[in-house]
C-alpha cells in the first residue's frame, strides 16, 4: 500500500501538518506492520522516550504495536488512550540521555537504568523517519537488531558494549562502543584506525579488572564469545620496530615471571582431553591437535581455562569467596552463592561428574551449563577469599537464557528456577525416556497413585537435581457442578508462597444511581487482590444492596472522561491501578433493550476563572450514565438529564410540581418548599416517565432545560441539541453538557468534584518481628483451597466441560533440599510492586510433619534448618540482590555482597529483604548424633 505524503500545499504556498490524528495512527501502523513482516538481523531501531511517546499516542488515541521483537513490551500500554487536544512536541529524549557534560562524548548515551516500556519504546526505522519528518526533534537513537542464544532469538541491542581502550604507550583512556556480536578482527580494525597503527603491530589483551588475562587474537570471534563485559577494559600494547613480539618473557597471564615462553606438558591429559599444566590449570587455548574432543567447544570457554571435571577438594577456607559484578549482575551472584553452598551440590561437582553429562539430551544444553556451573563452584572452593569474576558462566547463561543476556536486573528466583531445571537435563542420567500413560485416581489409595506417578517421574528424570531438590505434591480438583474428584500427584523444584498480607487488598469505589433516585456514594470494599473485575462487582453490589433488577457498570474516569467501561468479568483486578478513579453505575438489567446515555460535563473557561481570557470550553466533573427507553427527540435526552441530575437539585430550589395534593388551592401556584437534598426519590413507570416529576422551570412543553450537544466517540465533534433533535436507538450515545449560569445556581456541582483513588495505602507503619506474618502462614496461604482463575478452567472428564474447578494442594514427598520462595513482586500489564512485609521464619527446626499428607513410615525426617538466604533490598528497578549463607564446616554464618564477603551473626539474617529461602533436611538421629552427610543416587 503507497503512503500518502503527509504534508498537503496550502492556498498562500506554506507547509503545514493537516495529518489528523486517525491517519497518522493508520500510515504509523502500516509502517509497523512492515517492520513486523520483514524481521532480519541487522535491522535499525529507534528509542524513543516513552513520556514524549505516550503523549503522541494519547494524540492520536490508539496504541501501536512497535514491539514485534517483544510480546512483554506493551504490557505497560493502557488498550485505550483518552484524547489530547494539543498535538505533543518536538520529540524529546533529553529525559533518556545522559547529559553531554557528563558523559564526555558526542554521542549521546541511554542511560544504564532504563526499561523498556517504562522509559523507553523501540520503533522501526521507517517509522521514526516519518515521525521525525512531523515533530522533528531527538536526538536519534539507532539501534542494531542482533540475534541472540542458540535458538537465534531476534533482540534490539539497546545497551552496545561499551569497552574501555587502554594505551599502554601515553596511559590515555578511550570508551569504544560496539555490538556484542561484533568480531574480535572488527575490534582491532576500529583500534588500528583509530590509534593510526598497522594492524600488525597492535596487541590487544583482555585487561579485566586490571589483570592481562588473554590476548585477542583478530579472528571471527565474538567479542561476546570471549567473555569481554561491559565498561570492562581491553590493553593496547604497541610493537615497537625491531623488538620481541608481545608476550615473549611472560606467563599466559601476561604477568612477568617467566624468562622463556611457557609451553604445555603435552603428556598430561585430562578427563576433557585438553592440554594441562603440571598445577591443574589449563593454558586456556585449544590446538588442532585436541579438535576431535567432544568437550573441545566447552573446554575453550572455562573461566580461566579451569578443569571442570578433574576430582577436587576444598581449598583453605573455601567458600568465602565473593563474585565480581559484571554490570548488574547482582541478582545472578546471589543466586550462585545459594547454590554453590548447597551442601550435596559441593559434594557432587568436587567430584568427577563425567559419566552423568548428558550432551544428547534435546531439552539440556549438551552439558555445557552443567559444565560451566560446576567449573566456577570448584573455583568459588578453592580460590581461598580471591574473588571470582563468574564471565564465562555468564556468557554461557545469555546463550543458552537470551532473556539473562545483556545488563539489566533480574530476578533471582527466575534463574534459579531456569538453573535447577537446564543442570537437571544437562545431567539427566536417562538418555532415552520411557512413555507412560498416566491414569485417574479413580478411587484407588493415595499411597499407591503418589508411588505410581513418582516412578513414573523417576523413570524420565533422574539426576542429582531430583535427588535432593524435588518433592511431590498431592493436587485435588472439585468439579463445581457434578462435585467429580480428581486427584494428581506433581513434582515441584521449589514452592511459592504467596504472603498473607497480599492476598486482599481494599477498594474504594464512587457508585452512581442511573435513575436519579439517590446521591453518589463511595463504597470501600475488600476483594481478592488477584481476583476479577466480576469479584469487585460482587462486593459492591452487597455494599450498596443492589436491587435484583439492576447491575453495576464499573468504569474507570480519567480526565473528567469515561477512560474504559469494565464489561469483560474475567479482567484481573490489577489492571486497576490504586491511584485510579473507578465509578459504578446502577443500571436496570434489561438495559440491553435501552439506549445508554452517557453524560459528560463542560464549562465555559472565562465564565468561571478570568473573564478576560479567550472563550475555552474544558471538561470537568464526572460523567454520569442514565438510560434512554425509545427515544425519539431531543427532548427525551434533555428530561433523561434532569431526571439523573435530580438528586444534585439545591433545597431552595425544590419545588413542589404541579398537580400534587400540597395544600394548596387547586388551579393556584405551586409554592418553593425546602427538602432535604438526600431526601428526593422519583419513581419511574413502565415507560420511563416520572410520577412525581420536577419541572426545573415550569416550561417543560417549551424550549429546552439544557445546553446539550451530541457528540461522537472521541469527543471532538458537537451537534447542538434542539427539542426536534432525532434520536436514534443505538446502543450507547454521548452526550455533552455546557454549565451555565443557571446550572451552578440550580444544582450542588460538588458530588460530583474530587473522586477517591481506588486505593489509598496511608502512613506505612513498619512491622516488627512481632508483628510480623510467619512462614507457616505462607504456607497456609499456599496450600489452601481456591476456585481456579477464568483463564485455567479444568476440563471435567464426567459433566465434558471446562469447570472452574476448586483446587487443594497437599504436601506429599518433601526433598532434602527444600527451596521457598516469597512471592514479593507482582506483576500485571498495569502495575508492578513489592513487598517488603517481614516474614518470620525459622532458622533451626523447621517441623512440616503436620503439613506432609503421606502415611509412609518409611519417609525421611520432615525437620530442616537454614543454611541460604537470597535477600533483595529497595524497589523495583533499582534493588539490589545479596546473599546469607552458612558454611556447614565452620557452623558460621557469612554476607556475600557481589565480590565482598563479611561474617555474620545468626540473629542479624532474619530481615524483611528475605526473598528465596533454602532448608537442608536434618536427617534421623543416628546413635545420639543428628544430621549425616547426603548421599546423592549415582547410577553404577
Amino acid at each position: 500500500m503507497t503512503i500518502p505524503d503527509s504534508t498537503y500545499m496550502m492556498e498562500n504556498g506554506s507547509i503545514e501538518l493537516p495529518c489528523t490524528p486517525e491517519e497518522e495512527a493508520r500510515i504509523i501502523q502500516e509502517l509497523i506492520s512492515k517492520a513486523e513482516s520483514n524481521l532480519k538481523q541487522g535491522n535499525l531501531y529507534y528509542v524513543i522516550s516513552n513520556r514524549w511517546f505516550m503523549d503522541w499516542q494519547r494524540y492520536i488515541r490508539k496504541p501501536l504495536g512497535a514491539y514485534p521483537f517483544n510480546e512483554h513490551a506493551t504490557e505497560s500500554l493502557p488498550s485505550l488512550l483518552p484524547n489530547s487536544a494539543n498535538r505533543p512536541g518536538p520529540i524529546d529524549n533529553s529525559d533518556i540521555i545522559i547529559r553531554e557534560a557528563d558523559s564526555g562524548d558526542d554521542d549521546p548515551q541511554l542511560l544504564r537504568t532504563l526499561e523498556e516500556g517504562r522509559d523507553y519504546v523501540l520503533v522501526p526505522q521507517e517509522v521514526w523517519e516519518k515521525l521525525s519528518e512531523w515533530y522533528k526533534g531527538g536526538p536519534a537513537l539507532p539501534r542494531k537488531m542482533i540475534s541472540v542464544g542458540d535458538a537465534k532469538q531476534l533482540s534490539v541491542e539497546v545497551f552496545p558494549l561499551c569497552l574501555n581502550l587502554f594505551d599502554t604507550r601515553d596511559k590515555s583512556h578511550k570508551a569504544l562502543r560496539l555490538s556484542k556480536k561484533a568480531s574480535l578482527h572488527e575490534l582491532y580494525t576500529i583500534v588500528c584506525k583509530l590509534k593510526e597503527i598497522a594492524p600488525e603491530k597492535a596487541h590487544i589483551w583482555d585487561y579485566f579488572d586490571k589483570k592481562k588475562h588473554t590476548k585477542l587474537v583478530a579472528s571471527n570471534q565474538t567479542l561476546e564469545d570471549s567473555n569481554l563485559q561491559m565498561d570492562q577494559e581491553i590493553l593496547l600494547e604497541v610493537q615497537p620496530e625491531g623488538s620481541l613480539p608481545s608476550g615473549f618473557g611472560f606467563d599466559s597471564t601476561g604477568n612477568d615471571l617467566a624468562l622463556v615462553p611457557v609451553e604445555p606438558l603435552r603428556s598430561s591429559v585430562t578427563i576433557a582431553g585438553g592440554p594441562t599444566l603440571s598445577n591443574g590449570f589449563s593454558t586456556g587455548y585449544s590446538s588442532n591437535a585436541y579438535q576431535g574432543s567432544s568437550l573441545n567447544s566447552s573446554y575453550g570457554d572455562m573461566e580461566d581455562g579451569y578443569d571442570s571435571l578433574r576430582p577436587a577438594s576444598k581449598g583453605e577456607r573455601g567458600g568465602l569467596a565473593g563474585l565480581s559484578n559484571l554490570g548488574n549482575t547482582c541478582f545472578m551472584n546471589s543466586a550462585l552463592q545459594c547454590l554453590v553452598h548447597t551442601p550435596p551440590f559441593v559434594e557432587y561437582f568436587l567430584q568427577d561428574y563425567t559419566d552423568e553429562i548428558n550432551r544428547q539430551n534435546p531439552l539440556g544444553m549438551h552439558g555445557e551449563l552443567a559444565l560451566a556451573f560446576g567449573e566456577l563452584l570448584r573455583k568459588l572452593w578453592s580460590s581461598g577469599r580471591t574473588p571470582v569474576a563468574p564471565r564465562a558462566f555468564k556468557g554461557k547463561l545469555g546463550r543458552f537464557a537470551p532473556q539473562f543476556s545483556g545488563y539489566n536486573q533480574h530476578d533471582s528466583q527466575e534463574l534459579l528456577a531456569f538453573l535447577l531445571d537446564g543442570l537437571h537435563e544437562d545431567l539427566n542420567r536417562v538418555k532415552q525416556k520411557p512413555y507412560f500413560e498416566t491414569k485417574d485416581s479413580d478411587g484407588r489409595p493415595d499411597e499407591e497413585v503418589a508411588n505410581e506417578l513418582w516412578r513414573y517421574h523417576r523413570a524420565r528424570n533422574d539426576s542429582v537435581i531430583v535427588d535432593i531438590c524435588q518433592g511431590q505434591y498431592k493436587s485435588t480438583l472439585v468439579c463445581p457442578d457434578c462435585n467429580k474428584i480428581s486427584i494428581t500427584f506433581d513434582p515441584f523444584m521449589y514452592l511459592s508462597l504467596p504472603l498473607p498480607s497480599t492476598v486482599t487488598k481494599t477498594m474504594t469505589v464512587t457508585v452512581f444511581y442511573s435513575d436519579g433516585s439517590g446521591l453518589p456514594m463511595p463504597y470501600t470494599v475488600t476483594v481478592l487482590k488477584h481476583g476479577y473485575i466480576k469479584d469487585l462487582a460482587q462486593a459492591l453490589e452487597i455494599a450498596c444492596c443492589l436491587r435484583i433488577d439492576e447491575y453495576l457498570l464499573l468504569a474507570e474516569v480519567y480526565e473528567h472522561r469515561v477512560f474504559r467501561y469494565f464489561e469483560n468479568p474475567t479482567e484481573i483486578l490489577n489492571s486497576v491501578k490504586d491511584d485510579e478513579h473507578i465509578v459504578a453505575y446502577r443500571l436496570p438489567k434489561r438495559v440491553a433493550q435501552l439506549t445508554r446515555l452517557e453524560i459528560s460535563h463542560r464549562y465555559l473557561e472565562k465564565c468561571i476563572i478570568d473573564s478576560s481570557k479567550a472563550s475555552e470550553r474544558k471538561l470537568f466533573l464526572t460523567p454520569l450514565v442514565t438510560f434512554l427507553e425509545d427515544p425519539h427527540n431531543g427532548a427525551d435526552v434533555d428530561f433523561a438529564v434532569h431526571k439523573v441530575l435530580a438528586p444534585l437539585r439545591r433545597k431552595a430550589f425544590i419545588s413542589s410540581a404541579p398537580g400534587l395534593k400540597d395544600g394548596a388551592e387547586n388551579g393556584s401556584p405551586s409554592e418553593t418548599i425546602e427538602v432535604p437534598m438526600n431526601s428526593c426519590t422519583i419513581q419511574f413507570g413502565r415507560e420511563g416517565q416520572s410520577t412525581e416529576c420536577i419541572d426545573p422551570v415550569g416550561n417543560s412543553s417549551m424550549e429546552l432545560t439544557f445546553h446539550l450537544c451530541l457528540t461522537d466517540e472521541r469527543g471532538t465533534n458537537c451537534r447542538p441539541v434542539t427539542k426536534d433533535t432525532v434520536i436514534e436507538p443505538v446502543r450507547m450515545q454521548k452526550v455533552i453538557l455546557d454549565w451555565t449560569e443557571k446550572e451552578y445556581e440550580l444544582y450542588d456541582a460538588s458530588y460530583l468534584k474530587d473522586l477517591p483513588e481506588v486505593h489509598k495505602s496511608g502512613l506505612t507503619v513498619k512491622k516488627t518481628k512481632q508483628e510480623a506474618i510467619s512462614l507457616f502462614s505462607c504456607l497456609e496461604a499456599f496450600l489452601k483451597e481456591e476456585p481456579l482463575g477464568p483463564d485455567d478452567m479444568w476440563y471435567c472428564p464426567r459433566c465434558k466441560e471446562h469447570r472452574q474447578a476448586s483446587k487443594k494442594l497437599d504436601l506429599w514427598r518433601l526433598p532434602d533440599i527444600l527451596v521457598f520462595h516469597l512471592k514479593r513482586f507482582s506483576y500485571s500489564r498495569w502495575l508492578k510492586n513489592k513487598l517488603d512485609t517481614f516474614v518470620n521464619f525459622p532458622i533451626h527446626n523447621l517441623d512440616l510433619s503436620k503439613y506432609v499428607k503421606s502415611t509412609d513410615l518409611s519417609e525421611s525426617s520432615h525437620v530442616y534448618e537454614l543454611y541460604a538466604i537470597s535477600n533483595h533490598y529497595g524497589g523495583l528497578g533499582g534493588g539490589h540482590y545479596t546473599a546469607y549463607c552458612k558454611l556447614i564446616d565452620d557452623d558460621r554464618w557469612y554476607h556475600f555482597d557481589d565480590s565482598h564477603v563479611s561474617p555474620v551473626a545468626e540473629s542479624d539474617i532474619k530481615t524483611s529483604a528475605a526473598y528465596v529461602l533454602f532448608y537442608r533436611r536434618v536427617k534421623a538421629q543416628q546413635n545420639g548424633v543428628v544430621g549425616g552427610s547426603f548421599q546423592c543416587h549415582r547410577s553404577s
